[in-house]
């Protein structure tokens, strides 16, 4: 697959850190978002709820405010992500499948673009435990990025509020804004959005 939103540009030979938050809703009442920060506390990406005609969307900004990837869930357990702010079929980058859904465990499955249909091979999944923030995305046997709780260093563990949580992506893959559009796929509905 080519995806080609923007990229975070570091050095591709070791692994990246984002930390992920939620940001609580603005003065205008409106409802928060997530952000994704470098390990300086800079604002790398950051992902802004919109409803229009009782569709549920989620847009992938970069720091400049461009829209990356629109994030639409079509229905129960299926989401489609687009190019942009948009969700023309012309621009769909990938539809996401829920295939599994316990207490402590949910993957999904993702296919290209091009290839909707029983026909159609998904490359990469996600597996993980949303309630410990963990999340694991492959492609074939290849881990490309993994989510993590953070915790403080001390005599004893101490975790951080689970609305802050660390996601490493790993070198070989460099598209992250499709990385981090996948984290937030893994996460939607989940307490981290209320």
């Amino acid at each position: 697959m080519d995806f080609s939103a923007s990229e975070y540009q570091a050095n591709p030979q070791i692994p990246i850190d984002l930390f992920v938050s939620k940001k609580s809703g603005n003065a205008g009442g409106g409802s928060g978002g997530l952000r994704f920060a470098d390990a300086s506390g800079n604002l790398v990406y950051r992902v802004e709820s919109q409803s229009h005609d009782s569709t549920r969307k989620r847009v992938l900004f970069d720091s400049a405010g461009n829209a990356l990837i629109c994030i639409a869930r079509n229905h129960k357990g299926s989401w489609q992500c687009f190019k942009g702010n948009s969700s023309e079929e012309n621009n769909l980058i990938c539809r996401v499948d829920r295939t599994l859904k316990s207490f402590n465990s949910t993957e999904f499955e993702i296919f290209p673009g091009g290839e909707i249909g029983e026909e159609s091979k998904s490359d990469f999944k996600m597996k993980g435990s949303p309630f410990y923030r963990s999340c694991t995305i492959y492609r074939g046997d290849t881990i490309l990025a993994q989510t993590s709780l953070m915790y403080k260093l001390g005599i004893q563990k101490v975790f951080v509020s689970r609305h802050k949580f660390r996601l490493t992506m790993f070198p070989g893959f460099g598209d992250h804004a499709f990385v981090v559009a996948l984290i937030v796929i893994y996460f939607d509905g989940r307490k981290l959005w209320i």
